[in-house]
């Protein structure tokens, strides 16, 4: 989780992603940062999201993103 956090917080230093539970339906993410963000957990993890993993649901919270990836490894 501690790497994870690492990469969001590069993403969006002003966003506090330990508690924030709603990254997608509040906005605070877009489109160009999921792009992003899919590219670098790819890299790091060495995982591969399909289409079917970009959903709201795995990249609402640090948490949801965390289960999504330990998921695909």
């Amino acid at each position: 989780m501690d790497e994870l956090l690492k990469i969001l917080t590069e993403l969006k230093p002003d966003v506090d992603f330990a508690t924030e539970k709603a990254l997608i339906d509040n906005g605070i993410l877009d489109s160009f940062d999921i792009v992003q963000l899919i590219t670098t957990l790819k890299e790091t993890f060495d995982i591969e999201i399909t289409p079917a993993d970009i959903v709201p649901e795995n990249f609402n919270s640090a948490e949801s993103l965390q289960a999504m990836i330990e998921r695909l490894q």
